[in-house]
């Protein structure tokens, strides 16, 4: 099992003919290989695995995403530490 993160695509470019982008993390920006989506432009949403984008998503599919990992770390908070 991987697990996918969506990123807004900032910027998109070539380094040594490899299609490549500048995405967004909820404010932490990465660099990210988008051969696998050569269709990608500035704005839309890609799910990253390990620094490649594996497909489109959708920003309502993003947010929702963004949301739930959100809810994760608060959870995080919630925790009581052992005595």
């Amino acid at each position: 099992m991987c697990l996918g993160i969506p990123g807004r695509v900032v910027e998109t470019y070539r380094e040594d003919d490899v299609l490549m982008g500048k995405v967004d993390f909820g404010g932490v920006s990465k660099r990210v290989c988008l051969e696998h989506v050569p269709e990608a432009a500035r704005d839309d949403y890609v799910l990253v695995h390990v620094g490649f984008a594996l497909s489109m998503i959708d920003e309502v599919e993003a947010k929702r995403v963004f949301g739930f990992l959100e809810q994760m770390s608060q959870l995080d908070e919630l925790e009581v530490p052992p005595p």
